[in-house]
């Protein structure tokens, strides 16, 4: 097959891991893809924003932006690959495992380009099995299984990786666990992609154990175990067959346990999962024993910190509402709505199509499964609205949102480009 670039010796990005054959640093093509990638995702007018104190006023309406909001390090490097690789292999199939990141504007893109899904909601329908080596597989920002990796391998296709850094942190925390003899304690989803990638790397190890919790209600129940206050039953009841590993015997794995968290959790949350686990495992076992039964390690992204940070001070300027822009099946963005319900009435919405009009928001309550209807969303002028956005959010689908509630109060923003008047927005 015809490549569009040659590989570049001099540079280590365009060669794979001598290891395992994986590509996971690129093509050297950045350069290449950059101005398609600010075409795509990039926002004069969010820039506008930022560069305006993170404030934009007027006719009586303010738009307060967060100060950390959107793409993070680990979701540009993802994207860049997935571009990178397109134009590297301009006439082979390419295929994502799932969705890159939870973004459904940015995953739609993706599939513009001829870029096809093995699995997830934009499903192909091509199997895995099917593959051969003239495909070419793009591993998401969430990482893969150890299971799936080696599957893929064995089909002779190219891989290219483009997981996130700080799940490889993730993943090299749990691996250290099991290689010690600790079971995982994972504060996450275990049904999510992260989660899945990272409880693989704790039994590709003899005697590899791990248990995922959801919630400190979770946290609690194995707490009352450890204190010896209920069963191994009613572990066993709560978590299996899903959230522990195969063959988990409470009795026996949570002697010696280490915690660590999917990425995207609440930090606040797990900081206090891990308090209590290291409160239960000191009354059990005595402050002194403590090293030999209980590890702790802070797995949480900078880049989710920074953003939970954000609204936060976000919150403390009194906004009237906070809109959060981001796909519903994102964690990270669930857990800036959880957080903004504290300061103000908070929508999450997954793009500008949620914001019906003056009167309707169709948006997803923090917990609910599905995305409701409500009225009477729209605060009054003078408005002060908050505006935010999950780590897999381009700045273009903030700058929708901030243009279309221009329309709602029929308010004129400035011309990002000229810095002078835009034309007036229309009253929807």
């Amino acid at each position: 097959m015809s490549l569009t670039h040659p590989v570049r010796p001099d540079n280590p990005s365009g060669r794979p891991d001598p290891s395992t054959g994986i590509y996971r640093h690129g093509f050297g093509l950045k350069g290449d893809v950059a101005g398609a990638i600010a075409g795509d995702y990039r926002c004069p007018l969010v820039d506008l924003i930022r560069n305006s104190d993170f404030q934009l006023e007027a006719g009586g309406l303010t738009i307060l932006l967060a100060r950390e909001f959107g793409f993070c390090y680990g979701v540009d490097k993802a994207v860049d690959y997935a571009y990178q690789t397109r134009r590297m292999f301009p006439d082979r199939r390419i295929f994502l495992t799932t969705e890159i990141i939870h973004n459904p504007r940015v995953n739609r893109r993706l599939m513009d380009m001829g870029i096809q899904f093995l699995a997830g909601q934009y499903a192909c329908g091509v199997s895995a099995d099917s593959l051969g080596p003239e495909d070419v597989v793009i591993l998401p920002a969430f990482g893969a299984s150890v299971e799936e990796t080696e599957r893929l391998r064995a089909t002779g296709c190219t891989l290219v990786d483009t997981t996130c850094g700080s799940v490889i942190l993730v993943w090299k925390r749990v691996e250290k666990y099991a290689r010690e003899g600790f079971t995982a304690i994972i504060h996450g989803k275990y049904y999510h992609e992260e989660t899945v990638g990272t409880s693989s790397r704790v039994t590709q190890f003899p005697g590899g154990r791990y248990l995922v919790l959801r919630d400190k209600t979770e946290a609690a129940l194995v707490c009352d175990f450890i204190r010896g206050l209920v069963p191994a039953t009613a572990v066993h009841d709560r978590f299996a067959p899903h959230a522990v590993s195969a063959g988990f015997d409470a009795e026996r794995d949570l002697v010696r346990i280490g915690m660590a968290n999917q990425t995207t959790m609440l930090s606040s949350e797990s900081l206090e999962i891990a308090g209590m686990l290291r409160d239960a495992m000191a009354e059990r076992y005595g402050v002194e024993q403590l090293d030999e039964h209980y590890r702790h390690f802070d797995t949480i992204c900078s880049a989710t910190q920074e953003r939970q940070d954000a609204i936060l001070h976000l919150g403390a300027l009194n906004p009237d509402a906070i809109l959060v822009v981001g796909g519903y099946n994102s964690s990270n963005t669930a857990h800036l709505v959880e957080i903004a319900g504290r300061f103000a009435p908070a929508y999450h919405v997954e793009d500008v199509s949620g914001l019906l009009s003056a009167d309707e928001i169709r948006h997803r309550p923090f917990g609910a499964k599905e995305p409701v209807v409500s009225q009477g969303w729209l605060p009054p002028l003078p408005a002060r609205i908050g505006l935010t956005a999950g780590a897999s959010t381009p700045n273009k689908a903030v700058g929708d949102v901030v243009r279309r509630l221009g329309e709602l109060y029929g308010v004129t923003w400035p011309d990002p480009e000229t810095g002078g008047e835009a034309e007036r927005a229309r009253n929807s």
